[in-house]
C-alpha cells in the first residue's frame, strides 16, 4: 500500500509562521498559509460561528462519495486481521507478576484498535469519516466543536473536565452506523435531537445535525488530562477509532506531559493530525508560536497541520461569536468535502496505524515472554527446592543420621535384650518360657518400630517444610510473587504426619511380605528356623537407614557396637544375593512413597501457578507469527 502524502499543511518561513490564524490575531502577524475556500459570505459568522462544516459553497453530492476501505486483498487480508484480533484478545496476563500491567494495557490498545478502527473499515467501504477533537482541560474544545459545526451540539462549562460524556456530531443519515452494532459495541450510548446534553459518566451522546455534510463526524472527547484517570482511558478508546485527530491545547498547557504523551502516539502510527493552540495572548505570541513550533520539530510533528486561536471572549451561546475559527473550519470541510482528499486523511491514519502494528505487536508479544519467563523462574523455583528435598531425604535414609537418639535407643534395647536371637526358634521348639518373653519383647518391638516411623516422619517432615519455605522465599522475591504465595496457602495439603505413617506402615507391610516370600529364606535355614517377619522387617529396615554405614564411619552418628549386626543376621537368615534384591527393591518402594509425598506437597504451589493466568508459551510464537502474516499481506 502507498502511503498517501499528509492532510493538507500550512507553510511558512518560520515556526510561528506556519500556524494558521484567524482574522482575530493579532496585527503583528498577517493570516498566511491556511488552506483557502469558496467564502460562505461573513454573515453567518457574525452572527454566531460560521456557516459549519457544510459548505454552502461546496455542493454535497446527493449519495456522497465515501472513502473506500483500505484493506489490501479484501478477504484474505481481514481474515489475518481477524486472526490477529483473535490471539490478542486470548492472551492472559498474571496480576502483579512482571510484565502484567505494560501488557494488558498493549492488550487493550492493540485490541481496540483492531476492532473500533481498522477491521469496520476493512468491511465497509462507505463508513464515516470520524474527526475526534482532542486536548487539555479548558482549551475550548467544545466551543471549537460548535463553532466548527455551526449550531450548539454539545455543552461548555465547569463541568466538562468532571464528566465523561463525549458528544458526537453527524448528519442524521449517518446516525445509525455509529449504533451498538457498528461502533465500539461495548459502549452505552444515547441519541439526542439538537443541543446534546451531557450523559451519564461512560456514555456516548450522539447528536444527529443536518448542519454536518453526510459521510463526516466531529467527535468532542473527553479532557486528556482531566483529574480523573478513567477519562484518559476513555479518550483514547476513541482516539483509536478517529481518522484524523484535531488536537487542542492552550498557550498555558502546551508543554504538559500529557499533551506530548497522546502527541507521540498520533507521531508514532502516522495519524493525520492536525494542531490547535488557543488562547493565544496578544503580548508574546511570536515567541509563544516560535516555541511550540519548535516542541512539534523537535518531537517529529513538524508535519501536523497547524493553528492557533487568539485569546478572545467573542463566545456566544457556546461558540465563536467571529470568524475566530475560520481557518479551522475551512481546513476541515476541504478534507471533507472532497472525496478523494478525504480518502487521503483515513487512508493515512489507516496504514499508520498497520504500520504500528509492526512495533506494537511484537512488543505485546515482549511482554508476554516476559510473563513467561517468570512463570519459568517461579516453577524452577518449585522444582529446585523439591528435588532439594528429595535430594535431603534419599541421604538421610542411608547415610545413618536417623540411627541416633530416641530410635538409636530402641534399637539398642532391643539388641542388648536377645530378642533378634529370641525371634529364631527351631522349628517345633515353643516352650511355656517362651511365650511368656513373647509379650516383653512385643513391647521393645513395638517402641523400636514406633521410632523408626518417628525418624521417616520426622525426616520427611522437616525436608517438605524447608522445601516450602524456600519456594516462599523465593517467590516473595520475585514482583508479584508474595500474591501467589497468599494464593497457594489458602490451598494446604492434608495432614502430611498422617500420610507420612500410613505410607510407612504399608512400606513396612511390603517388606514384611517380602521376608515370607517363596524362596527368601536360605533353604539351609528354612528347614530347620522359624521366625518373627515383623521383627525381621525391622532389622533389614535398620540396616537398609546406614547401619553398617554409620558404624564403619564413626563420628556423630557412630552408634553403640553391641549387639549383632543386622546385616550379619540378614545374610545368615536370607543369603547376600537374596539380601540384596529385597534391600533394593525396598529402597526403591520407599522411594516412590517419598516422591509420592513430595509430588502431593508441592501441589498447592503447582496449582498457583496454574491459576495465575500466566501466557502459554506458544502465545508470544502466535502473535510474531501473525505479525509475520500481517507484512507479507500487505
Amino acid at each position: 500500500m502507498t502511503r498517501p502524502s499528509a492532510a493538507p499543511d500550512t507553510s511558512g518561513s518560520g515556526a510561528s509562521d506556519r500556524f494558521a490564524t484567524g482574522p482575530d490575531a493579532t496585527s503583528d502577524q498577517p493570516d498566511q498559509g491556511h488552506v483557502p475556500m469558496p467564502s460562505a459570505g461573513g454573515g453567518d459568522a457574525a452572527r454566531g460561528g460560521g456557516p459549519g462544516l457544510h459548505q454552502p459553497g461546496r455542493p454535497v453530492e446527493a449519495d456522497p462519495a465515501r472513502h473506500p476501505a483500505p484493506a489490501p486483498d479484501g478477504r484474505r487480508f481481514e481474515q489475518i486481521l481477524e486472526s490477529l484480533r483473535g490471539h490478542v484478545r486470548d492472551l492472559e496476563f498474571s496480576e502483579g507478576l512482571p510484565g502484567a500491567e505494560e501488557g494488558r494495557a498493549l492488550q487493550a490498545d492493540v485490541l481496540a484498535q483492531l476492532s473500533d478502527y481498522v477491521l469496520p473499515r476493512v468491511r465497509r467501504p462507505d463508513i464515516p469519516l470520524l474527526i475526534a477533537v482532542a486536548g487539555s482541560t479548558g482549551a475550548g474544545k467544545s466551543t471549537l466543536v460548535n463553532s466548527l459545526v455551526g449550531e450548539q451540539v454539545t455543552t461548555t462549562g465547569v463541568r466538562r473536565p468532571t464528566t465523561n460524556s463525549p458528544v458526537l456530531a453527524c448528519n442524521p443519515a449517518d446516525v445509525d452506523w455509529f449504533s451498538e452494532a457498528s461502533f465500539i459495541p461495548t459502549l452505552p450510548r444515547v441519541r439526542q435531537q439538537g443541543l446534546a446534553m451531557p450523559g451519564k459518566d461512560g456514555m456516548l451522546v450522539l447528536a444527529a445535525s443536518e448542519a454536518m455534510p453526510p459521510g463526516v463526524a466531529l467527535l468532542d472527547t473527553p479532557d486528556v488530562d482531566s483529574a480523573v484517570a478513567a477519562h484518559h482511558e476513555f479518550a483514547a478508546k476513541f482516539l483509536d477509532a478517529a481518522d484524523l485527530w484535531v488536537f487542542v491545547t492552550t498557550s498555558t498547557r502546551y508543554a504538559d506531559a500529557r499533551v506530548w504523551e497522546f502527541l507521540q502516539v498520533a507521531r508514532d502510527r502516522d495519524t493525520s493530525l492536525a494542531v490547535v493552540l488557543s488562547r493565544v495572548p496578544r503580548k508574546g505570541r511570536r515567541q509563544l508560536l516560535d516555541h511550540f513550533g519548535a516542541m512539534l520539530e523537535a518531537n517529529g510533528l513538524g508535519n501536523a497541520a497547524r493553528f492557533a486561536i487568539p485569546e478572545t471572549d467573542q463566545i456566544r451561546g457556546e461558540r465563536f461569536t467571529s470568524n475566530v475559527a475560520d481557518h479551522i473550519r475551512e481546513f476541515l470541510a476541504e478534507v471533507a468535502g472532497e472525496a478523494d482528499q478525504r480518502d487521503r486523511v483515513s487512508r493515512r491514519t489507516f496504514v499508520g496505524v498497520i504500520d504500528s502494528f509492526r512495533s506494537r505487536v511484537p512488543e505485546l508479544a515482549r511482554q508476554v515472554e516476559t510473563q513467561i519467563e517468570t512463570g519459568r523462574a517461579l516453577g524452577a523455583a518449585v522444582d529446585d527446592a523439591f528435588a532439594t528435598a528429595s535430594r535431603r531425604i534419599d541421604t538421610g535414609l542411608g547415610d545413618g543420621s536417623l540411627l541416633r537418639g530416641s530410635l538409636s535407643a530402641r534399637w539398642q534395647e532391643v539388641a542388648a535384650s536377645g530378642d533378634l536371637a529370641k525371634s529364631l526358634r527351631m522349628r517345633g521348639k515353643r516352650g511355656r518360657k517362651a511365650r511368656s518373653e513373647q509379650a516383653e519383647r512385643g513391647q521393645r518391638v513395638a517402641s523400636l518400630e514406633r521410632a523408626v516411623r518417628d525418624a521417616l516422619e520426622a525426616l520427611v517432615v522437616s525436608s517438605c517444610e524447608r522445601a516450602a519455605d524456600q519456594v516462599e522465599q523465593a517467590w516473595r522475591g520475585v514482583t508479584g510473587g508474595a500474591r501467589l504465595v497468599v494464593r497457594a496457602q489458602e490451598h494446604p495439603t492434608a495432614d502430611l504426619a498422617k500420610r507420612i505413617r500410613k505410607e510407612i506402615a504399608e512400606w513396612q507391610d511390603e517388606i514384611a511380605g517380602m521376608t515370607t516370600a517363596s524362596g527368601a529364606t536360605k533353604r539351609s535355614v528354612a528347614r530347620f528356623v522359624t521366625f518373627d517377619h515383623d521383627i525381621v522387617a525391622l532389622v533389614l529396615i535398620i540396616d537398609l537407614l546406614g547401619y553398617e554405614r554409620s558404624h564403619s564411619g564413626g563420628g556423630a552418628h557412630a552408634a553403640d557396637t553391641s549387639g549383632p549386626s543386622p546385616q550379619r543376621l540378614l545374610k545368615g537368615l536370607f543369603g547376600a544375593q537374596s539380601l540384596r534384591s529385597m534391600g533394593g527393591t525396598a529402597r526403591d518402594n520407599l522411594r516412590r512413597r517419598v516422591l509420592g509425598l513430595l509430588a502431593h506437597e508441592r501441589v498447592p504451589f503447582d496449582g498457583a501457578l496454574a491459576s495465575a493466568g500466566i501466557p502459554t508459551e506458544d502465545s508470544a510464537v502466535q502473535l510474531y507469527q501473525a505479525t509475520y502474516n500481517l507484512e507479507i499481506s500487505r
